[in-house]
């Protein structure tokens, strides 16, 4: 599906009617997005990437915040499917589901690092 914007970027009433429906496939990447769409959530990502498997109290040291924020983060990317814990006696080790979430993160934050317009015509 293709979404038109009229001349003044806004998008016309008929392409946000709830009458369209939206391929599943753009409807998961969003969902995707919403989940890695948190500084701590990238930073848990990323070092998840870094070091194969991380237990809490090791993101915690690694991030500077409190356990229970930690916590509720991991809860997010769990619900997204997007890593997966194993019980270790009393502590729970996490990893990434697979690399291709990584490999986002590590896009959009190189890309990030690219500065904006302004840079690139200095």
């Amino acid at each position: 599906m293709v979404l038109m914007r009229s001349d003044d970027g806004a998008m016309p009433a008929s392409a946000t009617s709830s009458s369209r429906t939206v391929p599943s496939d753009v409807q998961a990447a969003s969902e995707l997005l919403t989940a890695l769409a948190s500084p701590l959530r990238l930073s848990i990502v990323t070092l998840l990437d870094e070091h194969g498997s991380r237990c809490v109290h090791q993101l915690v040291d690694a991030l500077g915040v409190p356990q229970p924020l930690v916590s509720q983060h991991l809860r997010v990317l769990r619900a997204a499917g997007l890593v997966t814990g194993e019980r270790r006696h009393r502590q729970v080790d996490y990893r990434l589901v697979d690399a291709h979430v990584a490999h986002i993160v590590r896009d959009a934050i190189d890309h990030a690092g690219h500065g904006g317009p302004e840079e690139a015509t200095a």
